[in-house]
Parts: structure tokens; sequence; C-alpha cells
């Protein structure tokens, strides 16, 4: 039987802490981020952009980057708008959201860079 291993994430520690599921995997390359746009896209969700300090990354509450780019179909022009966020708030954790119009929620959620702590 396979042993649970604890992570030792804790408050006390910034470097430690985690943010989203996507966050206790390696870094993902530009070519990884832009299959996850596609999906979005593919899936016809919504795309949308937020930013806030590592401070207040446990917040509900984080900036949205403009409005959610309905009926986006280019994962570039969304990866393009990810961009512009980084360089605006370059010390900011930024999160890509596909917002599902049928169900009303979330379909994807995930931290795609991680700012300064």
């Amino acid at each position: 039987m396979m042993s649970i291993q604890d992570y030792p994430s804790r408050l006390s520690d910034p470097q430690s802490r985690k943010a989203e599921t996507f966050s206790y995997l390696p870094k993902m390359t530009a070519e990884q981020i832009k299959a996850q746009v596609q999906y979005i896209i593919d899936k016809g969700w919504n795309p949308a952009i937020e930013h806030t300090e590592p401070e207040n990354a446990f917040s509900y509450y984080w900036y949205m980057w403009k409005l959610p780019m309905f009926g986006e179909t280019s994962a570039d022009a969304v990866l393009e708008e990810v961009d512009a966020c980084i360089k605006a708030n370059p010390n900011n954790h930024v999160r890509l959201i596909g917002y599902d119009n049928y169900a009303q929620s979330q379909g994807a959620n995930m931290l795609i860079k991680r700012g300064d702590m």
C-alpha cells in the first residue's frame, strides 16, 4: 500500500504556498499553455484573465483583466491579452479561466504565471 506524502506548504513560508491545481505540476511551457487555451476555445467556453498580488492570492476576489473574451476563437488573441496583463502587472499572479455559459460556472481555472513573492 502506498503512503500519502505530506506537502510541506506553510503560511509562514510564502515560497511553499500553492494556488490552484496546476501549481502542483511543473511549470507549463508556452506550448502547453497554448494547448490549454485551445481546449477552452474548443469547448466553447469564454476565456478570461484575472490577476492579483501574491499576498492576496487566497482571496476570493481577483482583478479582472478587461472583460471575458466572449466568443473568441483565436488562441493567439487570448495569449496576446495574457502577455499584456503580465506586462502591466509583472509582480502579480495571473490566471486563465474558461467560463462555461451553459453550466454557469468555471470549466477551467489555472494559474499561468506566478508573481514575485
